[in-house]
């Protein structure tokens, strides 16, 4: 059944392009979004055809901008969404949800966002796909790309966890380590993007890879009976995974699955890398870049591409973008398996501190019903908590173990 998807339109002045690889306005330089025909969603997408879809992302493939059925899935999407009464207790909450897109094949939000740019890519004659990454998109690329049989080219930077480049180059994909931060890797990728006809999912592709995200907030409305929450609290890198999930909740309400509700937008950045964060604080219209320098490197971008239309969103919704320092972003790792039993990367260590603080502050009210976002695994970023874990050890021996386990466990 062909798209819904109508073209692709300038999110700064309007002006409308056809279907293709095409990211920026030749006008104006604004960035480029999939724009619909809701009329034409509203008559397809209902509650029913949905819950009949696949266990996966693709049950909401009529507000995806792809044709076919999907040449290649790895069931990517329909991630638990989980009552966390623990850690809602810790932090004074009442009704708080983990939606935890660990679960995803390559343990991180990106399959969501890959499975569109690739299946999109694949429609428009790509042979070649390549990214740049801070990690979890490289190991979704090169995972997507092996299944596929699609060569592929993996640009990250050099000092990136080496967690998450042996978890790409065990693909088989060209990995490339770039000396340099994300920023550089993205200027290299996007000059390659001119001279080469590759699909690069975060750049050339980048209008249809982004829509990927919007599925978060679909899974979200239907797992809680088909309703938006009060609150969302999501990590922020380029502000696109951010922007999305409002798209995502306005979108439910356009074409009537749930009741024209978008919940307020609580966007996360680490202290360390925090540019949206820091426009929010001075009340800016424009973000400032900044040298990233945290171990949230998944978040790591000094340069943010969507970060001027998160800033919009948050201030559209009565949400917020707070930062959090390194040592915050640990004790958020820690806070997060310790009450739900999830174990998250430093991005999610990030977003958990930021809901913490939230909290505290009386920005979130205990009555309010709230999703935070996981969007990473934390066997992706040992090294970040490695040196924070405590554990006994003792000789194979009962009496040593009451003295040294048990009596120490009273005494804590």
């Amino acid at each position: 059944m062909a798209t819904t998807a109508e073209n692709l339109k300038c999110k700064e002045c309007g002006r409308t392009y056809p279907l293709k690889a095409l990211f920026v306005c030749e006008f104006c330089f604004g960035p480029l979004e999939v724009a619909y025909d809701y009329e034409k969603i509203r008559r397809r997408a209902t509650k029913e055809r949905i819950s009949h879809g696949p266990p996966s992302l693709w049950r909401y493939k009529d507000f995806l901008p792809v044709n076919d059925k999907p040449a290649v899935d790895l069931q990517a999407g329909f991630t638990p969404l989980i009552k966390a009464d623990r850690l809602a207790a810790e932090l004074g909450l009442k009704k708080l949800w983990v939606k935890n897109d660990t679960a995803n094949p390559t343990h991180s939000f990106k399959d969501r966002v890959v499975s569109v740019a690739l299946q999109r890519a694949l429609e428009m004659g790509f042979e070649v796909v390549a990214c740049a990454s801070t990690g979890n998109l490289a190991n979704s690329v090169a995972a997507h790309a092996a299944a596929s049989g699609t060569e592929a080219f993996v640009f990250v930077p050099a000092n990136l966890e080496i967690q998450k480049i042996i978890a790409t180059a065990i693909y088989g994909v060209n990995v490339v380590k770039v000396n340099g931060n994300y920023d550089d890797v993205n200027r290299l990728c996007t000059e390659i993007a001119s001279e080469k006809n590759w699909a690069f999912v975060n750049v050339n592709v980048r209008p249809y890879y982004a829509e990927g995200s919007k599925t978060l907030a679909f899974e979200t409305a239907e797992q809680l009976g088909w309703r938006a929450p009060d609150k969302v609290v999501t990590p922020v890198a380029s502000g696109s995974l951010l922007t999305k999930i409002h798209k995502g909740f306005w979108e439910l309400g356009e074409v009537g699955l749930i009741r024209r509700k978008a919940p307020s937008v609580h966007g996360a950045q680490a202290l360390g890398c925090g540019p949206v964060a820091a426009a929010y604080a001075e009340e800016a219209e424009h973000v400032k870049p900044v040298k990233p320098d945290t171990i949230a490197k998944s978040l790591a971008i000094g340069n943010p591409a969507d970060g001027i239309f998160a800033l919009e969103v948050v201030r559209e919704t009565g949400g917020s973008i707070e930062s959090v320092t390194e040592q915050e972003i640990v004790d958020g790792i820690k806070l997060l398996a310790e009450t739900t039993g999830i174990f998250t990367e430093t991005a999610g260590g990030v977003t958990t501190a930021v809901l913490a603080k939230l909290a505290a502050a009386g920005k979130i009210y205990p009555d309010d019903e709230t999703v935070l976002y996981i969007t990473g695994d934390g066997l992706k970023t040992l090294d970040a908590v490695a040196d924070t874990i405590s554990t006994f050890q003792i000789d194979p021996s009962y009496s040593q173990f009451e003295e040294d386990v048990l009596g120490e466990v009273i005494k804590s």
